[in-house]
């Protein structure tokens, strides 16, 4: 268990990962096939990058007979050097995923924390940005201009959404030390005026040290047609497909890459950069992930959030001693609803259960893709649920339309909300922040709920001590890391 203050001192744990790495630098330096030639490579010792230009070793004289050439090697990195695969979802509090003691079955963060870590005192900011860039680059986000999402930037320093080339990204790092590096999902680290395919391109992921991106730009997308780009191009593969949902075509995306990779270059080692739509809103799971949950939510948030709580303890992610936070009397019992309302809330949940299901499922499938490759024994896996916690973001009641809120209009007429009953996900800009988390709002209320609640602190964009608990296994240590 590791407690720090913020994320990005919690991030020891890559470190731990690229251990190997280190210790190679520090040691001789590794060269492989004849120096000069195209085909010849090297590791680097690290302490600087870019590395200095290696120097010509060949010789030029008046004719060309009388010449020698040579290529500067190919820096690769240290022989055994780990694959990374880096998952983090969106917007989910403590009490979420069954393997933190929640409700929702999340059988592929199971696999991971089965086999080897949980780190439940892992730290997040709270907001979605600031996380990110803390994550990815190691440092505490004001210092790389995301004291706040990037929507809310100011230009002040600490405040300006502005990853500085002082502050390089592990996709640089990696990338400079011979990495395939690359980017799946969520961008919400580049300036909101840089949206744009004309450029500049230096602080999208491809201008960040990540190869191959793949993913939106901003903290939400429609996941049935997405705002989404390859590197720097926007694509629409929507079009003709009606089933279509970015949550699993990320997922084939990301597979196909790591496949292509693993064909052409079988020893070159990836960094996958996984960070999917799934849980932010909109909430939009495909209709038979939200026929799972019918009912599962009928017995009200109190009765559920005792269940939670007592998973939690026998699991061991809370202390046993743990005290249950005494209800609000401000918050409504389940009880004291109507019927309306308790078949609307129960159905926002069914939503949100699907969504969480839906992609935990998806991120199971790039897991058994590295598997399949026979790589699984040589890949570290961290898989961090939430990059911060849940949202209050759709009011008390929830939403169909995200929009409503962020124009004020904090209630809506339950007939209005009950009208969207049966559509509620599919191919709508929902957004249902009700039933609350382990300290963290579970995307769906700001207040009357706690379905998901077992202790005191708040969720997104709240912060306790300047952070946010967030569960974490960090497993599947390859054979290579000691």
């Amino acid at each position: 268990m590791i407690k720090h203050s913020y994320l990005a001192t919690a991030m020891m744990v890559l470190p731990l990962a690229f251990g190997g790495i280190a210790s190679a630098q520090t040691a001789a330096q590794q060269i492989t096939g004849t120096p000069g030639s195209p085909g010849a490579t090297t590791t680097i010792e690290g302490k600087q990058l870019p590395p200095e230009p290696p120097k010509f070793g060949g010789v030029i004289n008046e004719n060309a007979k009388d010449s020698k050439p040579y290529w500067p090697p190919s820096v690769v990195p240290p022989k055994g050097a780990p694959n990374v695969l880096l998952i983090m979802t969106d917007d989910q509090g403590y009490g979420v995923s069954g393997t933190f003691g929640g409700v929702i079955p999340t059988p592929s963060m199971d696999r991971v924390a089965e086999a080897g870590l949980r780190f439940t005192q892992f730290h997040s900011t709270a907001l979605c940005s600031p996380t990110r860039a803390a994550l990815i680059t190691g440092r505490n986000h004001h210092s790389v201009g995301f004291g706040v999402i990037g929507e809310m930037s100011t230009g002040y320093p600490g405040y300006d959404s502005i990853i500085g080339p002082e502050s390089a990204t592990i996709g640089t790092i990696l990338r400079d030390n011979g990495y395939a590096t690359s980017w799946f999902g969520k961008n919400h680290n580049t300036p909101t005026y840089l949206y744009s395919v004309a450029g500049p391109f230096d602080q999208w992921p491809v201008g960040m040290g990540f190869q191959y991106f793949y993913g939106f730009m901003g903290g939400e997308t429609d996941q049935w047609t997405p705002y989404l780009f390859r590197n720097t191009s926007q694509v629409f593969p929507w079009l003709g497909k009606p089933g279509y949902n970015l949550i699993t075509d990320m997922a084939d995306d990301a597979i196909n890459y790591m496949s292509s990779l693993n064909a052409a270059a079988p020893d070159k080692p990836f960094f996958v950069y996984y960070v999917p739509g799934g849980t932010h809103s909109p909430h939009q799971p495909k209709k038979e992930w939200i026929d799972k949950f019918k009912g599962k939510f009928d017995m009200g948030w109190e009765k559920l959030r005792e269940q939670i709580f007592a998973n939690q303890k026998r699991l061991g992610v809370i202390p046993a001693n743990t005290q249950l936070t005494p209800w609000p009397d401000t918050l409504p019992k389940w009880d004291s609803l109507s019927l309306i309302q308790k078949k609307l809330y129960a159905r926002e949940a069914e939503v949100f259960a699907a969504y969480v299901a839906y992609t935990d499922y998806e991120i199971g499938r790039v897991i058994k893709a590295i598997e399949d490759m026979g790589q699984l024994d040589n890949t570290l896996i961290i898989y961090i649920s939430g990059d911060n916690g849940t949202s209050a973001e759709g009011t008390l009641e929830g939403t169909p339309n995200q929009m409503t809120a962020y124009n004020g209009i904090l209630k809506l007429p339950e007939a209005e909300l009950m009208l969207h009953y049966e559509d509620w996900a599919p191919k709508k800009p929902t957004r249902i922040c009700r039933w609350r988390g382990r300290g963290r709002l579970t995307r769906r209320s700001s207040g009357p709920s706690r379905l998901l609640r077992t202790s005191a602190a708040p969720g997104k964009a709240w912060s306790c001590h300047g952070l946010v608990t967030s569960p974490m296994p960090a497993a599947s240590a390859p054979n290579s890391i000691t």
